[in-house]
């Protein structure tokens, strides 16, 4: 499979206190040991830094810039990151108008939009309710982790 990996899985591997972060940790390796390649966008990251240096207080964990770029650095060695092309737009806009898709969900369209578009086949997520619309195939890491529990 050629699966993208979701803002929030990179975020809980970082956050080693979150009941989350053994799933991320867990499911992304699963991944890995199968053979599977793991992507993720610039959007991703992107969303990965306001998480990762917005406060505490409000709902980010709270990194300084340079501290970010470093967890940046390394998310880059772990993943395939794949380009914004200019095709992406488009696609987004068949998804947005053709879906009707409305308000935040806009950027969940995005990514949909660069897994038709880099043909990548799944989305490893905590969030799976917000993308079940889009009919992609969805990963849930704590099933994934569960799937090689006990071998």
């Amino acid at each position: 499979m050629r699966v993208l990996v979701d803002t929030n899985i990179l975020t809980r591997t970082i956050e080693v206190g979150h009941a989350q972060h053994r799933f991320a940790l867990d499911a992304t390796d699963v991944l890995g040991r199968q053979g599977h390649e793991l992507f993720v966008v610039p959007q991703v990251l992107y969303e990965f830094w306001v998480v990762c240096t917005r406060p505490v207080s409000v709902n980010g964990l709270g990194r300084s810039a340079s501290e970010a770029n470093a967890e940046l650095d390394s998310l880059k060695t772990h993943f395939f990151l794949l380009d914004d092309v200019p095709a992406l737009f488009a696609e987004w806009e068949r998804i947005v108008l053709g879906m009707q898709v409305v308000g935040k969900n806009a950027h969940d369209a995005r990514l949909v939009a660069a897994m038709r578009i880099h043909k990548l086949t799944h989305l490893l997520t905590f969030n799976e309710k917000d993308f079940q619309r889009f009919g992609i195939g969805l990963l849930m890491p704590t099933v994934v982790a569960a799937s090689t529990a006990g071998s």
